[in-house]
């Protein structure tokens, strides 16, 4: 197994910084055991929600299940933080199926007997947790979670550290089969991938804002956008403001384009056209809130649904809002706000009833509020996916769904990482800037609501950018990956 924390991309770590991260793996050992011994046999089955949509195939420690086909298939390295990785996973899931290769989801959190995915599951915890607190507690937001989200995660430091922690999930990737194509949405299967002696691997960077955290010395890395390909090139201030390093070599990063799936990108046009055709109509303004998968923005989305009500009982605009598996949330909103139950239609734990209302909903007619929630993971994050296409507006932190070509109200970020994503957005045209307030959220819902001017923009800077390919990077990612592959 290569050391991957002494040096990254030629700039030498300090030796202090390699050993504290080596106590910080030996520690996770004694505390959830060491597998690098164990032989992990592969295999694949239907996911139960995706694989009627998009042909999604898990992978799962064990013998019952069909072989991974390096000739046919492609591995999806991710994990569970947030939905984030998850999402842009099934983003080049559905992108790879357009191409006629099988998407299997590699997700290190779910192999659940392993040393890595104990490991993955307690950080996630705390990930969770500080999301949460950033959006109750101002305080800690300000000195502790956006900077350590922003400059924190940006240090050289941060990647050493990884690296050998990432060496712990490495066992369960030595059982892919040779020439799989694999492509990663988390930097740590791909660091892991890479610890386990595989090649040809591609690393999907889904922040705009460059950070050390997203490296895996040895991949291709695939960016959003051109400010982020030049801030990972150069490694811009991963050593500190007033440091030059050593760059990243030709061919380590590609501008890929937005990670996006193809379902939604191939029906760019059609959706815009929906969303005009509705406002010339004077029909209801749609509004899709989606909770991401710490479930941290409930004030939030209950501030603008106490604005938005009064027009929602006039009529005058319908609400979609997709608390994921988070129910909790939910019943913390109909708490929050008056009338939300009465003018409500729940859509709980039953996808297909999920999937029919979403497919009548691109040309039927849509009133009142509609609410849904899944536990199964999969359902709670592409319900959003859906309804996506059958709104009018998507109020969002600037996460991966900054990316996507639908309008979009950005609400306050969580983590000082996502600040970029509404700028590239914003710059697009296809969303507002970061609404920090409710004064700011009032006034672009004003815009988006109640106005003709700002939707019929936006919808012509998606199709414009559609062109241009902005929305391709999903497919550019599956490609790459099977041409790496030697496919």
């Amino acid at each position: 197994m290569n050391d991957r924390s002494s040096t990254i991309f030629g700039n030498p770590v300090p030796p202090a910084v390699v050993r504290k991260a080596e106590r910080a793996k030996a520690g996770y050992v004694r505390k959830y055991g060491d597998d690098s011994g164990i032989a992990y046999p592969l295999v694949a089955v239907p996911n139960p929600s995706l694989e009627p949509d998009i042909g999604l195939m898990d992978v799962l420690v064990g013998r019952d299940g069909r072989a991974l086909d390096p000739a046919t298939g492609l591995a999806i390295g991710t994990i569970r933080m947030g939905f984030g990785h998850y999402r842009a996973a099934l983003a080049v899931a559905s992108a790879a199926r357009s191409r006629g290769r099988i998407p299997y989801l590699f997700d290190l959190l779910s192999f659940r007997e392993t040393t890595g995915a104990k490991v993955i599951g307690h950080l996630n915890e705390l990930y969770s947790m500080g999301s949460r607190l950033s959006q109750r507690f101002p305080l800690f937001d300000k000195l502790f979670w956006d900077p350590l989200n922003s400059e924190g995660f940006k240090k050289l430091s941060q990647n050493a550290s990884d690296q050998k922690v990432a060496e712990l999930m490495a066992p369960v990737c030595r059982g892919l089969p040779d020439g799989l194509p694999f492509v990663s949405t988390h930097p740590w299967p791909a660091q892991a991938a890479l610890h386990a002696g595989r090649r040809g691997v591609v690393n999907m960077v889904l922040d705009n804002w460059p950070m050390a955290l997203h490296l895996a010395e040895g991949a291709l890395h695939l960016v959003q956008g051109p400010s982020s390909w030049a801030g990972y090139r150069v490694l811009r201030e991963f050593g500190g403001a007033d440091t030059a390093l050593s760059m990243m070599p030709p061919g380590s990063v590609a501008l890929a384009g937005h990670f996006v799936d193809h379902e939604i990108v191939s029906n760019i046009e059609a959706d815009c056209g929906r969303r005009l055709g509705r406002m010339k109509a004077g029909k209801p303004r749609r509004l899709l809130l989606s909770v991401g998968g710490a479930g941290a923005q409930r004030a939030i989305f209950a501030s603008i649904l106490r604005d938005v009500m009064p027009d929602v009982e006039a009529g005058k605009v319908a609400v979609f809002v997709n608390v994921g598996d988070h129910r909790a949330v939910w019943d913390g909103l109909v708490a929050d706000v008056r009338g939300l139950a009465e003018l409500s239609t729940l859509h709980f734990d039953d996808w297909p009833a999920t999937r029919a209302f979403c497919g009548a909903a691109l040309d039927g007619d849509v009133t009142g509020v509609h609410a849904f929630y899944h536990a199964d993971i999969f359902a709670a994050v592409y319900a959003s996916n859906l309804l996506m296409r059958a709104c009018d507006v998507l109020a969002t932190k600037p996460s991966e769904f900054s990316f996507y070509p639908v309008p979009k109200l950005f609400i306050r970020r969580v983590g000082g990482h996502e600040a970029w994503g509404a700028i590239r957005s914003a710059e697009l045209g296809d969303g507002t800037f970061e609404c920090g307030n409710d004064a700011l959220v009032g006034q672009a819902l004003d815009l988006f609501l109640r106005d003709d001017e700002l939707l019929p923009m936006m919808c012509s800077a998606i199709v414009r950018n559609k062109a241009a390919g902005v929305y391709d990077g999903a497919y550019r990612a599956a490609d790459l990956a099977v041409a790496r592959a030697g496919g």
